[in-house]
């Protein structure tokens, strides 16, 4: 077994990254380890790679003192993404929390587990084993667009497990496929991005987003096409953060009032932009929210 430093493997492309095993995670709370190397981590110690049965790939980055003990925040991205997708918040959000930044099934690097049944409700319990994998009893979620909805059934179904639930551009039911999950175009990124993204961005998001394999879409096609939370709203117990944009194709401002108003302990930020894809193009201004949002309802140990 190898163990990289912090160094070698951001230049290795992967952030502090592992795999989980989710065939392994039932025993995770006594033995999470890879090939024999402790799968815990304090401050910024050099993280081993492994991998394990069934993958799960994630990024792992705290950038403050290393005799700092942080509180985690489990970031969980949107359909036909990756954890890549955080990029934006980790330079400031890093100093301040433990980033996890897993891979949902089937997307980036993460395996789709065998005989895996794509539900929203199956969807979070992944999240539940990537934070049992690295023995995090609870965690600040956070979840950007289809991430979000993910978020929001975790939140539900594990309510002592999450300390915050920030919601970036989050829908609770099923939107237009044409305007959120049609095969990736100039037109569409546009609707994603924002009237102001660069051909460069557009690009990039194009070739991601199309690199998603056939099985992976057919499976969150199904999650989306049952999406539903309106029942799952008045389960969130967690102060929650509701961000949206002020001219978002996704869903009016109207609609998102709506379903912010059933989640007991919430506010809602609503940023100025024409594009919904907000935790990459507004990424610094959904930090600093985050950040004070964090501060004002008491940050837990």
């Amino acid at each position: 077994m190898t163990t990289f430093s912090r160094r070698k493997v951001l230049q290795a492309g992967c952030g502090a990254v592992a795999a989980l095993g989710l065939s392994g995670f039932a025993d995770s709370r006594r033995e999470a380890s890879f090939a024999g190397e402790s799968a815990t981590r304090s401050g910024s110690e050099d993280l081993p790679c492994g991998t394990l049965r069934d993958q799960i790939f994630y990024r792992d980055d705290w950038l403050g003192a290393p005799w700092v003990e942080p509180e985690p925040m489990l970031l969980i991205h949107g359909n036909d993404e990756s954890s890549v997708a955080w990029f934006g918040w980790v330079a400031r959000m890093a100093k301040e929390f433990r980033l996890i930044r897993p891979d949902l099934p089937g997307f980036g690097h993460s395996a789709i587990p065998p005989s895996f049944e794509w539900t929203m409700a199956n969807l979070a319990t992944i999240q539940a084993n990537v934070l049992d994998a690295l023995e995090i009893e609870s965690a600040h979620i956070v979840g950007a667009k289809s991430g979000g909805s993910i978020a929001m059934q975790f939140a539900a179904d594990y309510p002592k497990r999450t300390r915050t639930l920030t919601l970036v551009s989050a829908p609770v039911t099923r939107v237009d496929s044409k305007i959120a999950f049609a095969t990736s175009s100039g037109s569409s990124q546009r609707r994603r991005l924002g009237s102001a993204a660069p051909k460069e961005m557009v690009d990039y998001w194009n070739t991601l987003m199309g690199s998603t394999q056939p099985e992976t879409k057919s499976g969150m096609a199904r999650v989306e096409a049952a999406l539903n939370m309106e029942s799952v709203l008045l389960k969130i117990a967690a102060p929650t953060l509701v961000i949206t944009s002020d001219r978002s194709s996704l869903q009016s401002v109207e609609t998102v009032l709506r379903y912010q108003a059933k989640i007991a302990n919430s506010r809602l930020v609503v940023l100025s932009s024409d594009g919904y894809h907000l935790a990459v193009i507004k990424a610094d201004e959904c930090v600093t929210n985050v950040l004070s949002f964090i501060r004002d309802t008491g940050r837990s140990s």
